[in-house]
Order: C-alpha cells, then structure tokens, then sequence
C-alpha cells in the first residue's frame, strides 16, 4: 500500500512538472537543428537524397489530378459530340497519368528505403555517441539513481529518434504537397482554404492535449520502468535462476512484475478511452467539414461556375488537402514530441566528468621514486550523509606490497578506487611522487595500475578476450595473452577447453563453456598481468579458489611483483600477513599500520580479528 501510495505520488508529481504547453512544444523544436546535424554526420549522401526524392514525390498529386481534370472535361466534349470521336489525348493523359502514378509508388518505395536505411546508420551513430560518452563520465555518476534515469532515456531516444527523423522530413514533403495543392485550390474558391482550417483544427488542439499528457505520464514512470525491466531481468536469467530456484523467489518477482504492469495498464487505458472519446468527436466535426466543403463545390458545378473536371479537381484537392493537413497537424504534435524527447537525449550529453586529465598534465613517472601519499584523505558518496573514507593519512612506498584489512563496508575497495582515480577525495589530497594525482595523465596512470576488483566482469566471450580486457590494446597479441594466462595458472585450464583460447566463455551464446567460481578468477588474475604496470590491485583475488590454488597463486604473485608496489585486499590472513605492511580500516578510517608481527604485539584491532579467523582453524 504504501509503494503504491509513493508510486501514484511519484507520477503525480512528474505528470505536473513535466506537463508541456504549447509554447513549450514551439520552443522544443529548437532541438531539430541538431537533430539533423546529427543525421548529416550519420550519412551525408543518404540524407540529400532523400531531400530531393521527397521533394519530386510532393508534386505528383497535384499532378495527377490536373491530368485527372483534363481527362474528364476532355471526355465529356466528346461526349457532347460523339459523331467524330478523337480519343487520342484522352489515350495520352490517361498514359501520363499511369506513369505518373507508377512514378509516385517508385518514389515513395525508394524513400521508405532510405528511411530505414538511415534510421539504422542514425541508431547505430548515436548508440555509439552514448557508449563513448559513457566511458568518459565518472563511476560515481553511474551510483546515482537520477543519472541512471537520463541514461535511460537517452537509450530509448537511439530508437525514438529514426521515427522522428521520418516524421521530419514526411512533413516537409506534405507541406510542400499541400503548398501545390492550396494553390490550385486557391485559383477556384478561397474561401474553401478557410473551411478546411475550420474542420482540422480542433483534431489537432485535442491530439495536442492528449499527446501532452502522454509525455507526462511515460516520463514520470521511468524510475517504475527501471525497476519493472530489472524484475524482467530476475526473472529470466542465467544469472538469476540458482537463486530464483532455490529461494523460490520467482512468485514474488512475478506478483511485483504483475503490480507494476496493472499500474501502467490502468493509467494508459484511462488516458487512451478518453483520447479515442474525443478523438472520434473531433473526426465527426472534420468530416462535417469536408462535407460542407463538397456541397459548395457540387452548387458550383451544378450552377455552371465549374466544369465537372473542375469538379473533381476541387473535390479532390480538398479532400487531400484535408488529409494532409491532418496529418501534419497531428505529426507536428508527434514531431514536436519527438523534438521534446530530444531534450532528454542531449541532456545526458551536457552531463560532463569532474574527473579529467589536466591541460598540461604529466606523464605517470617511470620507476616511482617515493610512492604514493594520502594527505588527510576523504570520500563521501553522492546524496551520502556517511563518510565511505576519511583522516587517510599513509604513504604507499615504491616496491612495498600493502595490504587492506578490515570488515565488509570498512572502505578498503573505496580506498583503491580512490588511488586509482576513479574517485577523487571530496577532502585531502593524494601524491604521486610529491605532485598531486590530479596534475597526471589520466589515462596514462591508469595504464601503469593493474587492478582486478572482486565483482569483475564474466564476459561472454573467448577465453583469449576474457584475458585481453586488461589491456584491450593488445587483444590481438597472442603473446602477451599466453603469458599473462601462464602467471595467473589460467593456461593449463585453457588447454582443458575444446577451443583453447578460443573457447567462448558463458552459456549465453552457442557452444559457450561455463567455468567454475575459481577458473574464472584466474581468467581475471590473468587481465592484471597484461600490462607492465608499476602498481597492481587486487581486491579479494582469491576468494573463490582452494587453500593450495591461493597459495600458489599468491606465489607466482609474489615473483611476478618483485619490485613493484601491490595492494592486496583479503579477509584470509594467510594471504595478508604476506604483506610488507598491513594497513587496519574501520568506518573508513585508518587504526592501524605494520607489519603482521607489529600488529600482532599491538593486540589492537589486527590481533583481534587474526585471533578470531585463527580460532576457526583449531
């Protein structure tokens, strides 16, 4: 009760903030300009083409009917005169207008093909627009829950917007259409140009509101969405269905799926009732229009002030006049809501990092000559009142292996995020060398860290690229791939498998092979030794393997580092106490710091919880 309370609330409030009026719709369509920058980039070619075919294509109807005039009025002459027929022009236009019609069914196919054609180039343009500028924002940014929901829509404008890009120039070729038409239309009655604005506008003010409210209601239920394509996730997954199976968890994910769907059900079934209500008003008093529009052009006719050419001229370019105007009153209101939902893509683009390379930056120094050093140290997590890290104050020594101990939530993977950049302090400083870490090149400090965190990505491809992901660079150096599978103890699995390093890894696609919990950590132990990097970072590396499988890993480890600097992190103490120094955290704050002999003497927090895991073990 009380979520669905939070829910209604939550809609409410977004339905009122993101109701749009019709300036708002006017001012929205400020975003086409770099919309169709963006088309222009997709595929130049593609879009001067559709251009000038669209523009051949608008000139056919009226066309046709003239040609359609021309043919009646010719046959009724003769009509009025049958002893010597001359059916050659009839035979003429007749052909024209057959041409002219194959030509509008060519046009039109063409189009329709190069509208998807560039939709497809468009999506794919802008899907890679939003990965790459994924890539430059930072981690913490990817923790927020309103970051997530922008994130969101700008995926769902990569599909969005191919639509709106034919809307765009669909209505371009109406109103030149329309431009042809209304001129001839204009020649005979002018006064029919005022009727038929009369019987189409009130259809467009209704499919405007409606169409308004549609917007409020999508965009206020994004967060509920996330959540509903999250339980879509729990529920048919291979990385869910142990814990489904064995908690019986799927009854309550359905029933929470089901809750969240009958909400979207009943607030789109009121709003569609009532748009279909109005809608079918609004089309009766067009229809009245155009009607009364017919009676004019028939009163005319029968008078004498047209001929029945004229007649079927008239009728028929205000009938596709009418239909034209329709629909490019309605497509403005879908245009201008695709110009809005535009908004939300190019807002994610104005979200920028804090955290970038310097205008003059340095180049991470080769050997590090005095480590590097917290000064009073702190960080604290967006829309957190609690402090993941603070009064950090310690020097990581070149060579020196240090290692992080403390309980689950004490801050030791917050502290290596911060020594690897991708936090920075929100108080204090940390030295490279005696400069501040923010004066280095970001990526090239990043390329000297080899860090392996313990929730790394399983990815669901070959064993050799599962290997090249730490340093992506060299993927295609099989090499360095064989040697870095040969310091993590991975290549004697890789011999194990059907296609060596070929082998696709995961069940997720065809012929995929699954690995156990501690094959797949020596995969990623594997990526940490792709670069020749001055720091390595292992956070947990070996919570998933055996006692003898930890110990020789931790060996090899060890050889491997002679002389450059490790943080480890661990909750076994027979892989910590390997450590030159033993760093304590608790509540993200420094308590101890020595050797595991020195901690031990202390009796302080370190000889405590090495007495506790020791206690196991008797």
């Amino acid at each position: 009760m009380a979520t669905e309370k939070l829910f209604n609330k939550s809609s409410l409030q977004n339905s009122k903030k993101d109701g749009l009026t019709f300036k708002e719709r006017i001012a929205a369509l400020g975003n086409l300009p770099e919309f169709f920058r963006m088309v222009w980039q997709t595929s130049p070619a593609m879009t001067i083409s559709n251009l000038l075919l669209r523009i051949v294509r608008s000139a056919i109807p009226l066309a046709m009917l003239f040609v359609g005039k021309l043919i009646i009025d010719q046959v009724v002459h003769i009509s009025k005169t049958p002893q010597h027929p001359n059916l050659t022009l009839i035979w003429k236009l007749v052909v024209l207008e057959f041409v002219l019609a194959v030509s509008s069914d060519l046009l039109n196919r063409v189009i329709t093909l190069i509208d998807s054609l560039l939709g497809d180039l468009f999506s794919k343009h802008t899907s890679i627009q939003i990965m790459a500028h994924a890539a430059t924002l930072d981690l913490d940014q990817f923790e927020d829950a309103v970051f997530y929901d922008k994130l969101e829509r700008a995926r769902q404008q990569t599909i969005g917007r191919t639509i709106l890009l034919s809307q765009v120039m669909s209505q371009l070729q109406d109103l030149i259409t329309m431009g042809f038409l209304a001129a001839g239309l204009i020649v005979f009655n002018p006064w029919l140009i005022l009727l038929l604005l009369l019987a189409v506008i009130p259809s467009f003010m209704g499919e405007s509101y409606f169409n308004d409210r549609s917007y409020a209601l999508t965009r206020g239920q994004t967060p509920e969405r996330r959540e509903l394509d999250y339980l879509r996730f729990l529920g048919a997954s291979d990385e869910t269905a142990k814990e489904m199976k064995i908690f019986d968890l799927s009854g309550f994910v359905i029933d929470r799926f089901a809750t969240l769907s009958d909400r979207f059900y009943i607030a789109n079934k009121k709003l569609s009732i009532q748009r279909s209500t109005w809608g079918t008003f609004f089309a009766l008093l067009g229809t009245a229009g155009y009607y009364g529009a017919y009676i004019v052009i028939i009163l005319d006719a029968v008078s004498g002030k047209v001929t029945i050419g004229e007649l079927t001229f008239l009728a028929g370019s205000f009938r596709q006049l009418r239909t034209l105007l329709e629909g490019i009153l309605n497509r403005f209101t879908a245009v201008s809501q695709g110009a809005i939902y535009l908004r939300d893509f190019f807002e994610f683009f104005e979200i920028s990092p804090r955290i970038k390379t310097a205008a003059k930056s340095l180049p991470f120094p080769k050997p590090i000559q005095q480590g590097f050093t917290f000064e009073n140290v702190g960080f604290q997590y967006l829309h957190s009142d609690r402090w993941a890290n603070r009064h950090l104050n310690f020097t990581l020594y070149p060579g020196e292996k240090l290692a992080l101990v403390g309980e689950n939530g004490a801050g030791k993977t917050t502290l290596v995020k911060l020594l690897s950049r991708l936090y920075d302090p929100t108080e204090g400083r940390i030295l490279l060398d005696g400069i501040d870490l923010k004066e280095y090149d970001l990526a090239d400090l990043r390329m000297n860290l080899g860090i392996i965190f313990q929730d790394y990505i399983r990815y669901q491809m070959s064993f050799s690229q599962n290997i090249a992901v730490g340093n992506i660079k060299e993927k295609d150096n099989n090499p360095l791939i064989h040697s870095a599978a040969h310091q993590s103890l991975a290549d004697m699995l890789a011999e194990k498998l059907p296609a060596k390093y070929d082998q696709v890894l995961g069940k997720r696609f065809a012929k995929g092979v699954e690995l156990s919990g501690g094959e797949w950590q020596k995969v990623a132990l594997a990526r940490a030794y792709m670069k020749d990097a001055q720091l390595l970072i292992l956070d947990e590396p070996t919570a998933a393997l055996d006692a003898r499988a930890e110990y020789e890993v931790f060996q090899r480890f060890s050889e491997l580092t002679r002389g450059k600097s490790a943080v480890l992190i661990s909750h076994r103490f027979s892989t910590v106490r390997m450590a030159n120094r033993i760093l304590v955290l608790e509540k993200g704050e420094l308590v101890e710091i020595g050797s595991h002999q020195e901690l031990l003497k202390k009796k302080g927090r370190y000889a405590e919880l090495f007495n506790l895991q020791a206690m196991g073990y008797r």
